[in-house]
């Protein structure tokens, strides 16, 4: 019996699938027929958005999905301006035990890279198109305890509108 071993392996994930903090949001068709997002209506203020990470988990080491990165698809509307900000993070946080209660903090921190379109912040929060890859600095082995996700904190100005488009998330599959 063989076994898979897939280093290029990616799963998709809805707009519809994210979460957010503040701010009115939309399911709509974007201004290209037959794609659609989640749009928020301009306010000035600040927002957290949860991409989760799903692919297979495995208590194994060295099986199920090794992570190596995130692409997030975003459009800021050039009618409205730039973002005031968007910084995403990628957290990996551990299961309580039954019973427990949730720790603050209990969050970590996973290193990664930008790619060269929004390795700085200006890129990031601009008007337009994008696509934002999220490259970890160590790829890790995705263990069924642990919950992985992106949350992307950003800052609207007055006139600016924030559409997702989805995200892709990038993997090495063993089983």
């Amino acid at each position: 019996m063989g076994y898979v071993h897939d280093v290029n392996m990616a799963i998709w994930v809805a707009p519809t699938k994210f979460m957010h903090s503040q701010g009115t949001w939309t399911t709509k068709e974007t201004a290209t027929a037959d794609v659609w997002c989640v749009e928020r209506t301009a306010n000035n203020n600040t927002y957290n958005s949860f991409i989760p990470i799903r692919p297979p988990q495995n208590s194994n080491a060295l099986k199920g999905s090794k992570l190596v990165s995130v692409d997030i698809g975003y459009i800021v509307t050039a009618a409205g301006g730039a973002l005031d900000s968007l910084i995403p993070v990628i957290y990996k946080v551990t299961k309580q035990i039954d019973g427990a209660a949730l720790v603050a903090g209990s969050a970590t921190l996973l290193a990664f890279g930008y790619d060269l379109g929004h390795d700085t912040a200006g890129e990031r929060a601009a008007a337009g198109n994008h696509w934002m890859t999220l490259t970890l600095t160590t790829p890790l082995w995705m263990d069924d305890d642990d919950l992985y996700f992106v949350e992307v904190a950003s800052d609207g100005s007055a006139g600016s509108v924030h559409e997702f488009l989805g995200a892709r998330i990038n993997f090495t599959l063993r089983m």
